[in-house]
């Protein structure tokens, strides 16, 4: 039986798989080790996972999560669940869940659009170039908490329409101070900044939402997307954001003349079918 798990950082999704055949899913709290240590991380799994995951005897587990570039969180990561399940670990980023999971051995370019972003080209077992996310503060163009820090700094500023703001503080219950220090001195801002995103998502008919969130799109399509070969070879996204503004996104990859041909909300589907695959590993 293999455990595969894909996390981002405000959900993480596990299955138990038994001759790749789906026994069970569950979900839990995102995880990151760029924001938790060993010790939370180990203890969110602990937690929210239910018992029969960790009664079952597992060949191998295969986990692929935000933050998981570097070889160092890599480490934090693969400590962590080997702490707890006692078996072989396999830590990769959640870009190569993405790639693996929409394109298996196929070459192809891949994005997630979800809490943050990310984009590869895959060129069907590794990823070849990646083009720097930046995070929250730095990137993540497109993203859910580049969509809700980009409404806050609207709100704060007094540019977003006044029945959003008020219905935003009121929703959230929160004050301007709140929002502050939502975002600069506690933890997981970039969770929060993606919650406020869900927000704005039923209001996506009104214009100053309508551009924002197109805006976004855009800016992910110039600063990513345009930086790789993107006129030879198929481009396919993964993540909630990606899924929740699907016709959208849709719409601004014909204005830059990109082939989109799929959007998934989550990597899991496609990753039990690659890992169902007779030759697993790159």
């Amino acid at each position: 039986m293999k455990l595969i798990a894909d996390s981002g950082s405000t959900r993480t999704e596990w299955a138990l798989v038994e001759d790749n055949h789906l026994v069970q899913r569950a979900f839990t709290e995102g995880l990151n080790p760029y924001f938790q240590t060993r010790r939370e991380i180990s203890r969110s799994v602990r937690l929210g996972l239910p018992e029969i995951f960790f009664k079952k005897k597992l060949e191998q587990v295969y986990y692929y999560g935000a933050g998981c570039s570097s070889n160092d969180k890599k480490n934090v990561l693969g400590a962590s669940l080997v702490a707890q399940f006692k078996t072989p670990i396999q830590v990769e980023s959640d870009l190569l869940a993405a790639a693996r999971s929409l394109f298996k051995t196929e070459p192809g370019i891949a994005c997630i659009l979800g809490t943050g972003s990310n984009s590869c080209f895959y060129d069907g077992k590794i990823i070849v170039r990646n083009v720097k996310p930046g995070g929250y503060i730095l990137g993540d163009e497109g993203s859910g908490a580049a969509l809700g820090r980009q409404f806050v700094g609207d709100v704060l500023k007094g540019l977003a329409p006044k029945p959003l703001t008020t219905e935003f503080y009121d929703i959230f219950h929160l004050t301007p101070n709140e929002v502050m220090e939502n975002v600069y001195n506690r933890p997981l801002p970039n969770r929060f900044l993606s919650n406020v995103s869900l927000y704005l998502a039923d209001y996506v008919e009104q214009p100053y939402v309508h551009d924002l969130v197109v805006e976004n799109l855009r800016s992910f399509f110039r600063r990513n997307i345009c930086q790789y070969d993107y006129h030879s070879y198929p481009i396919r996204f993964v993540g909630a954001q990606a899924a929740r503004h699907a016709e959208l996104l849709r719409q601004v990859a014909v204005e830059f003349g990109a082939r989109l041909d799929c959007i998934n909300e989550t990597s899991m589907n496609g990753l039990i079918e690659f890992h169902a695959l007779p030759i697993e590993e790159p």
